[in-house]
């Protein structure tokens, strides 16, 4: 590292506040000028998105996130309207519940809980944690955001006692994802077994006519809020899924949406150093070989960042983890990620990125901004934040030593805006690096491939315990019990000591353990 390599690779954005720093990339002289061509391809495919191309082939539709935070961009007067209509109901609504003046039937809501999964979980759950102020938010939030009956049980356990002035926000844009529907479920038993009509505290975020959109209306829930097919579920975090919990939680959405749209303008920029998208997409092109041959590690040093290892992972996995590109042909594409705060990470994996297997790249992501306060000093003149930015230059400076290479963004602080520019910056990236590798950032046809699959384990195991059921005086191994319904015996299997674990069905444990058999 030297100071002229900064000098060249260092990259502010005062507009935004925000800059950014490739010099720990080893780029060589002319990587920029040899990809130019390339990333003004990636400019126009961005540009005709925008203007509402279709960018999903597979499903026939537009992909239009960049629209939520500038609704004037939407190709046609009726999608704008959507998104403005939609922006001031969330608003009202949100005033309402904390003005007291939309009630629960045991009086003011004062805690919301949150049932999605996937995107519709993790961009809440990220901008609550990073942007929530315990001693000053207008409600405690809570997440469903799993099958897993241990974990729902968890959260209603933390509400406890406020479950009567509870406000559950169910998301799900098809309203028959199979983990949201069976939150909602959960949540319902939980409602009624303290003699709470479910209707009287239910929320939707859904497609129009979806089977949830069907339920609200049926049961007269308290309200309904879009969720439209051109919007991606990682890429839902400015429309009603997001913006929903965010502001009856009390964050200003208004702020999270305009650092987007900050972000927006700079990253549509076609002068490819003025657009911090179009250098971290080459960035990440360069450290991976345009192949995902490196992973990506995430490491923000700051708490309130933690979730957004997660987030990112979601957004950039099911976005670029892809079999074919746009002609046909197998690629396997990908980057993987992985993360989770500084300086924690340094007494964990940090010891192997430095010295173990050299298969990854680091995006470090510096806050300027301690607190909003002053800071006591730990040692002489140094506060707990001098050495949290210690740790990260040091670190940063110990992986370059060993040829471990990163990039870092820095931001001035974690505020609604410094967020928002952070959930564009990363979606504008996928986007444009997509278009480099050549595949379909915007369709998902492997988590499609896993609800089907599970869909079949659930269909088999209805078939074993009618066949159990059926002969009740017998005893089955799994392998017979499997041939018997026509079934897969490892599935078989896994699902007989599922059940048998759950009381469902009697187990006689033999030797070898492939003879055990299961009973009704």
């Amino acid at each position: 590292m030297s100071w002229d390599q900064f000098k060249k690779h260092h990259h502010p954005y005062p507009q935004l506040g925000l800059s950014l720093d490739l010099s720990r990339l080893p780029l060589p002289e002319g990587f920029l000028a040899e990809k130019e061509p390339a990333i003004q391809e990636a400019f126009k495919a961005m540009a005709e998105l925008e203007g509402g191309a279709i960018a999903n082939p597979d499903e026939n539709r537009m992909v239009g996130h960049y629209w939520l935070r500038h609704a004037a961009l939407a190709p046609t007067a009726e999608l704008q309207a959507a998104i403005a209509d939609t922006l001031d109901a969330i608003k009202v609504f949100a005033a309402k519940i904390h003005s007291g003046a939309l009630v629960g039937p045991k009086g003011k809501f004062t805690q919301l809980l949150v049932i999605g999964i996937g995107g519709s979980a993790l961009g809440p759950q990220f901008v609550h944690h990073a942007l929530g102020q315990p001693n000053a938010d207008k409600m405690a939030v809570h997440f469903f955001d799993n099958t897993d009956p241990d974990g729902m049980d968890l959260v209603i356990g933390q509400i406890g006692d406020q479950l009567p002035s509870t406000l559950a926000v169910v998301i799900s844009k098809s309203g028959g994802t199979a983990e949201t529907r069976n939150g909602m479920l959960e949540a319902s038993a939980a409602f009624k077994s303290v003699g709470l009509n479910p209707a009287d505290h239910f929320v939707a975020v859904t497609g129009d006519g979806s089977k949830l959109d069907q339920v609200a209306v049926t049961e007269q829930w308290l309200a309904r809020f879009p969720m439209w097919d051109w919007v991606g579920g990682r890429t839902s975090e400015l429309c009603a899924v997001g913006l929903l919990p965010a502001a009856l939680q009390g964050i200003d959405i208004d702020a999270v949406l305009a650092g987007a749209a900050d972000m927006d303008a700079v990253t549509r920029q076609t002068e490819t150093t003025a657009n911090p998208a179009a250098l971290l997409a080459l960035a990440w092109h360069f450290a991976t070989d345009g192949r995902g041959s490196k992973d990506m590690v995430v490491l923000p040093y700051k708490d309130r960042l933690l979730l957004f290892s997660r987030y990112l992972q979601q957004l950039i996995m099911e976005s670029l983890g892809k079999e074919l590109d746009l002609e046909g042909h197998v690629v396997n594409q990908g980057i993987a990620v992985y993360g989770n705060k500084g300086s924690t990470d340094q007494h964990a994996y940090v010891q192997q990125l430095r010295e173990g297997v050299n298969n990854f790249f680091v995006t470090f992501i510096e806050v300027l901004q301690d607190r909003s306060g002053n800071s006591m000093e730990v040692e002489p003149g140094i506060t707990a934040g001098d050495f949290l930015q210690g740790f990260l230059l040091g670190t940063r400076d110990a992986l370059t030593e060993k040829d471990r290479w990163s990039v870092t963004i820095t931001v001035p602080d974690v505020s609604p805006r410094t967020v928002g520019m952070l959930i564009a910056l990363y979606e504008r990236v996928v986007g444009l690096y997509a278009s480099l590798v050549g595949i379909n950032a915007y369709h998902q046809p492997g988590v499609e491939a896993g609800k089907k699959a599970a869909g079949g384990v659930i269909t088999l195991k209805g078939k074993l315990e009618g066949a159990l059921a059926a002969s009740s005086d017998q005893a089955f191994t799994a392998e017979a019990l499997a041939q018997q319904v026509g079934g897969d015996p490892e599935l078989a299997f896994k699902i007989l000591e599922h059940l048998a674990a759950n009381g469902k069905i009697t187990r006689n444990i033999a030797e070898p353990w492939y003879d055990t058999t299961y009973q009704a």
